[in-house]
């Protein structure tokens, strides 16, 4: 495996679906034993497990993983320090999401108003 400095130089992902434990190793520079680790120290990855148990990571999930060793290797995050950084971004993220949906409903309900008194 090369030794990429930052996510930068890291493959290019490729267009598919699923990706199994090896080819998310080689595309996010990171060994399948310590993929398994990850999964159980960061609640949000968590790759579809099929017959035999194996592991099929989605795209999300592999720039999830590329985030996660970011964090760790290149900003010098401890593990719960990674852990409580993607917790706060994905509570962001879901409050960004409610405004969203409010404003659109709001404007909608306005709309709806609107034409009522007409």
């Amino acid at each position: 495996m090369q030794e990429p400095n930052s996510a930068n130089e890291l493959p290019h992902i490729p267009g598919k679906r699923y990706f199994t434990i090896g080819e998310v190793g080689q595309l996010c520079d990171v060994k399948p034993h310590v993929l398994r680790y990850w999964e159980q120290e960061f609640p949000q990855l968590s790759p579809v497990k099929r017959a035999g148990k194996r592991r099929y990571y989605q795209y999300q999930d592999v720039l999830l993983v590329r985030q996660i060793r970011s964090l760790l290797y290149d900003q010098g995050f401890t593990i719960g320090g990674a852990r409580q950084h993607l917790s706060g971004e994905n509570q962001k993220a879901d409050c960004n999401r409610s405004r969203q949906i409010v404003h659109q409903i709001r404007l909608e309900l306005e709309e709806l108003l609107q034409t009522l008194k007409d």
